[in-house]
């Protein structure tokens, strides 16, 4: 990852403030591991190279989708919109089948993995990687031997004792989601001092338990969890201190397609028309060194970032002399 300046996080009495530091600062000894972290290339994450911002596709199999309200229940409908998702540009594919909306019951784990596995089995025969949506071992497993390749868990593996050392024994990669509370009161009036400081402290927990429960840095994800006990002003402040999260030296996933800091930006737009505010956060988080964007449109996302990348390359490689060519623009 490139960068051109660094700021140093100092902590205050109300909220941290920003000393910024000379470049050559981070060769010294205090500093050392986070240059690190920040400059490190990504191992590739369950065999998909993160040299650039990779494509989530939700595939959810659910009743009570925020997103799309149980659209794709069936199995013959999800394992469709799958194949669609991979067609389109999907690099992975995430099959959920509890939906972790706020206020969402739970689901019984036997519904869940009946939702999930015939899915999973068909898309992984077409040959995609697939991640479970699950904070659940016993669906974790399932998942696996229908064969799941990763764990994105909303709990950041701390629902159930069992979690971290399920995803070790497995083998599998893990996405190491941040949540304050559970879905039913999740979004009852939640309070952070300063909440990108108090997640990255939350994940970096999360981080050294998976690492204690045997999982290798290259099988660990994190992600923010823009909308899991956050109000607005949280996501806001998330989204604007992304960069900082690469000092945790693994890969970075954002969650911001179609959810309600969108529709909040623009006139309370309903769920089905937050496109062009899902595609302005995929931008700004591969701008800011995202390596995984979770999307429900993958067509567009593609696009966007396929246009936002040679945009990138055409600067960098220098404006041209329109001298040479007159009469061009």
């Amino acid at each position: 990852m490139g960068f051109a300046a660094v700021d140093e996080v100092v902590p205050g009495q109300t909220a941290p403030s920003l000393r910024p530091l000379p470049l050559s600062a981070l060769d010294g000894d205090r500093h050392r591991a986070h240059r690190h972290a920040l400059t490190s290339a990504r191992a590739p994450f369950a065999g998909v190279a993160l040299d650039r911002t990779r494509i989530v596709g939700v595939v959810n199999v659910t009743p009570d989708s925020f997103s799309d309200g149980g659209r794709y229940l069936t199995r013959e409908r999800a394992i469709a919109h799958g194949r669609d998702m991979l067609e389109a540009g999907a690099d992975i594919l995430d099959v959920g089948g509890e939906s972790t909306r706020p206020g969402a019951a739970p689901v019984p784990v036997a519904d869940e993995i009946r939702r999930v596995v015939p899915v999973i089995e068909a898309l992984h025969q077409h040959g995609a990687v697939i991640s479970v949506d699950t904070r659940n071992p016993e669906t974790m497993r399932a998942a696996a031997a229908a064969g799941a390749a990763i764990v994105n868990d909303v709990t950041a593996l701390s629902h159930s004792p069992e979690s971290a050392r399920t995803v070790a024994r497995l083998g599998l990669a893990v996405v190491l989601m941040h949540m304050r509370g559970t879905p039913p009161t999740m979004q009852v009036r939640p309070h952070y001092r300063h909440a990108p400081c108090e997640v990255y402290a939350d994940l970096s927990g999360a981080v050294q338990r998976a690492r204690a429960a045997g999982l290798s840095p290259d099988r660990i994800v994190v992600d923010p969890g823009l909308g899991f006990g956050k109000n607005q002003a949280h996501n806001l402040a998330l989204l604007t201190w992304l960069p900082m999260f690469h000092c945790l030296g693994h890969g970075l996933m954002v969650g911001a397609s179609r959810k309600s800091i969108i529709g909040r930006l623009d006139c309370n737009a309903p769920v089905m028309d937050r496109l062009g505010g899902s595609l302005a956060i995929a931008l700004h988080a591969a701008g800011q060194g995202a390596n995984l964007v979770r999307v429900h449109d993958v067509a567009e996302t593609r696009q966007a970032l396929r246009v936002w990348e040679a945009l990138g390359r055409s600067m960098a490689d220098g404006a041209p002399d329109l001298d040479d060519h007159p009469g061009q623009v």
